[in-house]
């Protein structure tokens, strides 16, 4: 009974203290390059476990209402893959950023919205919901995108398989609803919502795993060239919060929740598919922006969150 007392308590910290936990969790994985290296193969698990839990923290009912809603999730996603890359693309123009960096960053927002941002989304009072059911239909999509952009705007000859990359999704996101549902079925909904918290510390320990083991390989890139790691760096926070602004602007008629929401996914975009799905002959100075790109996710909800209570109040 202890035991599972103590362990109460530890998922209720961790969800209690949600976006301070992430922001320590990005430079435990740098600060400590061999549990980077052990908790990398645990990327994937953490994943389904993380977007189990969030199934249980979101009312299936919101989402089914904006599936019903074609036309919002068609704008929504169309944004997400083809207005934002375009927008990057059509700013870095005037700027000339290193060709690498300025490749990078186009492809960043050409990637679809992480799954975990629903989870974010959760933990900063956003509208969940509306931020899985956007984020599975850009990532469903995107194989039908990203190549023809990155060619178009890039010359860059990218090989996705669509198929073989829905199948992957399938293994994913097809265990954890089915997870999700057999515990609501056994628990009942109202057990469900009085463990809210300790649900909340269960994404969180599962995004803190995925924190640290992503950060594996960066800290010696970063000893052996600081100056390029510092630049891409910078541009990384730079190209996060620029997309989030541009997001919430282009869909403040969403209302503030909904418009926070767009904006969280327009910046959380998914590198780590970019990682897994580039040429092996692709140039090494963007695939570390991909990796340094993870830091501005995992830190701007601490630093954001008072600003969106504020807004949402």
């Amino acid at each position: 009974m202890r035991l599972i007392a103590s362990v109460d308590a530890l998922l209720g910290f961790l969800g209690a203290h949600a976006t301070r936990v992430l922001f320590v969790g990005i430079f435990l994985g740098l600060a400590v390059p061999p549990l980077a290296a052990i908790v990398r193969p645990a990327l994937t698990p953490s994943v389904l476990i993380m977007m189990s839990a969030l199934l249980l923290r979101i009312d299936w009912s919101e989402m089914a209402e904006y599936a019903r809603r074609p036309m919002l999730a068609t704008i929504l996603t169309a944004w997400l893959l083809l207005g934002a890359p375009l927008a990057m693309w059509l700013v870095l123009g005037p700027v000339r950023p290193p060709e690498a960096l300025g490749t990078a960053m186009v492809l960043m927002a050409a990637a679809p919205p992480i799954l975990t941002s629903a989870a974010i989304a959760v933990l900063l009072g956003l509208d969940g919901a509306l931020a899985i059911v956007t984020g599975l239909a850009a990532t469903l999509l995107v194989p039908f995108t990203l190549p023809p952009l990155a060619l178009l705007l890039l010359g860059l000859d990218l090989q996705i398989g669509a198929a073989a990359f829905s199948l992957r999704l399938g293994a994913i996101v097809l265990p954890a609803f089915s997870a999700a549902a057999l515990i609501r079925r056994l628990a009942g909904n109202q057990r469900v919502a009085a463990h809210a918290r300790q649900i909340d510390g269960i994404v969180v320990a599962a995004m803190l795993v995925f924190a640290i083991g992503v950060m594996n390989g960066v800290t010696e890139t970063l000893i052996e060239r600081p100056s390029v790691v510092a630049l891409w760096l910078f541009a990384s926070f730079v190209a996060n919060p620029g997309l989030q602004l541009v997001g919430i602007l282009a869909f403040s008629w969403l209302g503030r929740k909904g418009a926070l929401t767009v904006g969280l996914l327009s910046g959380n975009c998914n590198m780590g598919l970019l990682l897994a799905t580039m040429p092996a002959d692709s140039e090494f100075d963007v695939l570390l922006f991909f990796a340094v790109g993870q830091f501005p996710i995992f830190m701007l909800p601490a630093i954001l969150l008072p600003i969106y209570r504020k807004i949402l109040t």
